[in-house]
């Protein structure tokens, strides 16, 4: 009986030693000034990756921190025009925004090498030189510039190269057309003869539809698919030259951002990091089954000859050396990729099939 009654004491104290343990997690939880955040979008929710990553982000930061980060999801446009967020978030009229930094060039054309590199990098060897590589130290010093504090929050697998309405045999066929193109590729592809602007992803298909556009590129087959430009337009070529992989970053207005917690600011890049994981995995496990529904759909899928490959990649290396001769900006973040991806390529050569 004493053994027993000896027993029940120990377990009754470890018991109320766990929901001391509890209360003191509780407490300091409850220090952390809550967070109701809103939270700008490029992208809309239903759209495959690029915008259910954003609602992910979302839930899972106030999964995370227990109801203390709140960043409410809004439609592209609810707030203001997706393209018109970094300023919003600038100027503090807006709190955060889910996005690309490679919409930003008209700021800084350093920042569509934070998004996406013409003939660059696979997401593995990008996020080596982003965390280890000197990449974000760069990062943080483009946004502050301009009262934003970003954090890297997702990367997505290769994209294809365009969506044409007539077959597409070298580039002299791509003169004169009007397209639809993302960040630094649209650089090249003007050198190519080509009209090039910058349309949100909503925008698109419309334009597409009424003639305002030729053609388009925007993403990967599974999200292509989404959007339905299939419908239009039935050559889809491929590889992505312009986006081997695409980062995507949660921007926040540095003033609200500098007085969070640091256990809040450590659960943003918790979450981010898990994020990024989260649609890596996903975004290579659903392109077969679109590939074959776009087939199925009537879709013509191309892949470029090595030539016109031959002839992107030096019309890229003539836009990459004019913008680093004309931006200090960009030839710092430039230097710094070339130079890791050269060191990088020994061991790319010798470690992958």
């Amino acid at each position: 009986m004493r053994i027993r009654r000896t027993m029940k004491l120990a377990v009754s104290a470890l018991a109320l030693g766990a929901v001391m343990a509890l209360g003191t997690v509780g407490d300091a939880a409850a220090q952390d000034k809550r967070v109701r955040w809103n939270m700008a979008s490029a992208y809309g929710s239903k759209l495959t990756q690029l915008g259910t990553l954003g609602v992910r982000l979302s839930d899972e930061l106030e999964a995370v921190s227990g109801g203390s980060l709140r960043f409410k999801f809004f439609e592209p446009g609810a707030l203001v025009p997706a393209l018109e967020m970094f300023d919003a978030i600038s100027a503090g009229s807006i709190d955060a925004g889910w996005s690309t930094p490679g919409y930003w060039t008209g700021k800084n054309e350093a920042f569509a090498l934070f998004a996406a590199v013409p003939f660059g990098p696979r997401a593995g060897e990008y996020l080596g030189w982003y965390y280890h590589g000197g990449g974000k130290e760069l990062f943080d010093e483009l946004y502050a510039e301009y009262g934003i504090k970003s954090v890297m929050c997702g990367v997505i697998a290769p994209e294809a190269s365009g969506w044409f309405r007539k077959e597409i045999n070298s580039t002299d066929d791509l003169k004169g057309l009007k397209m639809r193109f993302f960040g630094l590729g649209a650089k090249v592809m003007e050198k190519m003869g080509v009209s090039t602007q910058l349309l949100a992803g909503g925008d698109i298909f419309p334009a597409l539809e009424r003639g305002s556009i030729d053609a388009t590129e925007f993403s990967m087959p599974a999200i292509d698919l989404n959007l339905g430009f299939y419908q239009v337009a039935k050559h889809y070529y491929f590889p992505g030259w312009h986006q081997q992989s695409t980062l995507f970053d949660l921007m926040m207005n540095k003033e609200k951002y500098d007085a969070l917690s640091d256990t809040q600011k450590a659960q943003i890049d918790a979450v981010c990091g898990a994020n990024i994981t989260a649609g890596l995995a996903e975004g290579e496990a659903i392109q077969g089954a679109a590939l074959a529904e776009l087939k199925e759909k009537g879709v013509t899928i191309h892949r470029w000859p090595p030539e016109v490959l031959d002839e992107l990649r030096g019309a890229w290396n003539e836009v990459a050396a004019e913008l680093a001769a004309s931006n200090p900006t960009f030839k710092k973040v430039w230097d710094s990729l070339t130079a890791y991806r050269e060191q990088y390529k020994i061991w790319g050569d010798l470690g992958y099939l």
